[in-house]
């Protein structure tokens, strides 16, 4: 299990980028949270193995308006006790 956190720049702002990504969360059994930035960006933490996070990153650069520019992604500590995929609305 690990755990990354990623940003994503390009059209990816009000393309329903963090929808997508929720749905994409269940069908790859992946957790973590997304929140679509101030600056046009999407901030995402996503969990699970390595397999899983590539599949699902690979699915969510495919949808459709969504054109993914620049990303960038580093490592965390895993949380252990995390279920599910949300929308982060702090």
């Amino acid at each position: 299990m690990i755990r990354r956190h990623m940003v994503f720049r390009g059209k990816v702002s009000n393309v329903g980028f963090g929808e997508r990504v929720v749905r994409m969360g269940g069908i790859y059994d992946c957790t973590g949270w997304v929140r679509e930035e101030d600056d046009g960006s999407v901030s995402m933490e996503i969990q699970g193995t390595e397999t899983e996070i590539a599949f699902m990153i690979a699915a969510i650069e495919r949808g459709e308006g969504i054109e993914v520019d620049h990303q960038v992604s580093f490592g965390l500590a895993p949380d252990k006790q995390e279920i599910g995929f949300r929308e982060y609305d702090e």
